[in-house]
């Protein structure tokens, strides 16, 4: 990290509920810029899982600008590191779409969470965010979304769609949408919900024979698999699937 950079605090928004103790040595200043032209498609999965390289914290940052009817699809799953954390700025020219399908998963003591800014700047853009947050011990989810619609930026659409599923006492998850738009002809909507396993599912698959570990993993399955509904390549969905249940196995 440069000497100079000044560790953020958790009075800042949005490191709010983030695991700020951890990001000592973390350089906060390395962001990767994509530029999507005009007309063009971008997709990417990324993961944080764990493995050899795999840190106390792990931090991504991506800046993203849309040309004209341009298209970018971000997959993620946070799924390893005392702090995984994904944040994405993103800027929109008009008739473009922004599209992010994101996991978290984990428990003892951890915290992975996404951060996005998703600026309409233009008229007739549109975004859509799902993220699902899967959680037991005492670990924390995260969901910080922020959507700016500039004045000019007329017959946009943007929507946001966060659930959390607590797996056990003492885990937390937290949503904070942020909305400011500056037009009004739009559509912006955004969900939260946070809950636990649904028992009666989970009292349906026993009485069919199914053990209480492979209900709970097909209802997390069932769970999760909203965020990568828009994820056309079945390769690539189940790659990132299988990452996800693979933490959950190692919990089960």
């Amino acid at each position: 990290m440069n000497a100079t950079t000044t560790l953020p605090t958790r009075k800042d928004e949005a490191w709010r509920y983030s695991a700020v103790e951890a990001l000592d040595g973390v350089d906060l200043d390395a962001w990767r810029e994509i530029d999507v032209a005009a007309g063009e498609t971008f997709r990417e999965c990324l993961t944080i899982e764990d493995g050899p390289g795999t840190g106390a914290s792990e931090l991504r940052r991506l800046r993203v600008t849309l040309g004209a009817g341009a298209r970018c699809e971000l997959f993620a799953v946070i799924a390893a590191a005392e702090l995984g954390r994904i944040e994405v700025e993103v800027r929109l020219a008009e008739g473009a779409h922004f599209e992010l399908g994101g996991v978290t998963l984990g428990g003892r003591e951890t915290v992975r969470e996404f951060v996005t800014r998703v600026v309409h700047a233009e008229p007739g853009a549109t975004s859509n965010q799902v993220v699902r947050a899967v959680h037991w011990g005492r670990g924390t989810g995260n969901f910080l979304g922020n959507i700016d619609v500039v004045r000019d930026a007329q017959q946009t659409d943007a929507a946001q769609s966060f659930k959390g599923l607590l797996l056990e006492k003492g885990a937390s998850v937290n949503a904070v949408p942020q909305l400011e738009i500056f037009a009004d002809d739009v559509k912006c909507a955004h969900g939260a919900s946070v809950g636990q396993m649904d028992e009666m599912a989970r009292y349906y698959m026993a009485a069919r024979g199914l053990s209480p570990e492979l209900s709970r993993r097909l209802l997390v399955q069932a769970f999760i698999g909203d965020a990568f509904v828009a994820l056309d390549d079945e390769g690539e969905r189940e790659r990132m699937m299988d990452i996800a249940l693979a933490k959950l196995d190692k919990h089960l």
